[in-house]
């Protein structure tokens, strides 16, 4: 088992390091895979059968089609490369993060306008869990 990062105490993130990219190899050729027009149109012919070309985990998989952005976050992939798939679904970078953060993606570029999400209470994970000192 993995020791526990420091950074990983920051809420809502998932910090793409060493480990995480080895982790998430597979599920980011994936996406990355989607720049090429020929693998966009065979993964419309069958998306199932497109991933089978991967070895992904089952959950990494599952997170691909039900375009659970986070959780391939997660799941070791890199918000550049995940993109790749939310373009494929017609979902641009801004519309993206209003999908992650679910703030939808005028609320979230409302938010960045006026300067971004404010660090207190957003500053460690503790802080949001029940019984955690803040």
């Amino acid at each position: 088992m993995a020791l526990k990062k420091d950074y990983e105490d920051i809420p809502g993130t998932f910090v793409f390091d060493a480990d995480r990219g080895r982790e998430g190899y597979q599920l980011n050729q994936f996406c990355i895979s989607l720049r090429l027009q020929k693998n966009r149109d065979a993964f419309k012919a069958g998306e199932h059968a497109y991933l089978d070309g991967y070895k992904m985990t089952t959950e990494q998989r599952q997170a691909v089609l039900d375009r659970d952005w986070n959780r391939m976050l997660e799941l070791g992939g890199n918000i550049y490369y995940t993109s790749k798939l939310a373009a494929y679904d017609g979902i641009n970078f801004q519309q993206l993060a209003g999908l992650m953060t679910g703030m939808g993606d005028e609320a979230y570029r409302a938010m960045m306008v006026a300067g971004g999400r404010s660090p207190d209470g957003n500053r460690f994970q503790h802080e949001w869990d029940e019984g955690g000192d803040a």
